[in-house]
């Protein structure tokens, strides 16, 4: 097969590994698609290796910062083999913070839970920060590399006497989310996550961009590409569809009062 007939989704992410699919064209020509993903979650660090993999085959990647990442050359132009959607995730984690603030009025210290071994919540950490500091917060780091330092990064926060917290987006506390939950919930944090799966298994609430519509257009990237368009060509879209999800039961659980504004708000309720 050459490689021209070989596409990768990267971030969750189109790139030639094991993982494929075929797509049939109307010339008989049959493509191969890879998917590669860590966690069921978009993640940037995913679309790095893709492109440190291949200089050559198409990649259609989901990334918090592709241009301070260098995965493109801009949202614009890309260049190179890379384009796809951008889901501003360094600039959510302030929106986050704004909706926390809201539902946790009188919160001075946030925990914000990071992971070190991901270079962009280095950028994400910076975003907040300055975000916090608008609010009149202040941000404790908690830091977890590995499941086993999920129970000392909560007891780090309950002893900074940290009043509720953040999650980073990260593929390690996707992939742990129950047990993020719960240790937030032992903690008596209210918590505030990226991904909508956090409320769905008990979390108080998440905020971030609709991976349903994302992923719709995703598939229009491939499908363009398929048709002869050229990566470097395809500028990287941006989410326009964002979610927040609330979980009454949890809310009311650690005593809050969700305000009727901030319901009003919320694409989805969990009661």
């Amino acid at each position: 097969m050459r490689r021209r007939q070989f596409l990768g989704l990267a971030g969750s992410a189109v790139i030639g590994w094991p993982l494929a699919a075929h797509a049939q064209q109307p010339d008989g020509r049959v493509y191969k698609i890879g998917y590669l993903q860590i966690a069921l979650a978009p993640s940037s660090p995913v679309a790095l290796v893709a492109k440190d993999a291949t200089r050559t085959i198409p990649i259609v990647m989901f990334a918090g910062d592709p241009v301070k990442l260098g995965l493109v050359a801009s949202l614009a132009r890309p260049g190179g083999n890379v384009t796809g959607l951008s889901y501003l995730n360094v600039d959510l984690n302030s929106k986050r913070l704004e909706i926390l603030k809201q539902l946790v009025p009188g919160v001075t210290r946030v925990a914000v839970l990071r992971n070190p071994n991901v270079a962009i919540h280095a950028m994400f950490w910076e975003a907040t920060e300055a975000a916090a500091r608008k609010l009149g917060a202040a941000l404790e780091p908690i830091e977890a590399r590995a499941p086993e330092d999920f129970d000392r990064a909560f007891a780090a926060a309950v002893r900074a006497k940290a009043q509720a917290l953040l999650a980073l987006d990260d593929p390690l506390t996707v992939g742990y989310a129950s047990k993020i939950v719960a240790l937030a919930s032992t903690s008596r944090l209210p918590a505030m996550y990226g991904f909508r799966e956090f409320p769905d298994e008990g979390g108080l609430m998440s905020y971030g961009p609709n991976f349903v519509d994302l992923f719709r257009h995703a598939v229009r990237f491939v499908d363009k590409i398929l048709k002869g368009a050229k990566p470097a060509d395809l500028p990287v879209e941006q989410p326009t569809k964002f979610e927040l999800v609330i979980n009454l039961k949890t809310a009311k659980a650690l005593g809050l009062t969700v305000p009727p504004t901030l319901l009003a708000q919320a694409d989805e309720v969990i009661e």
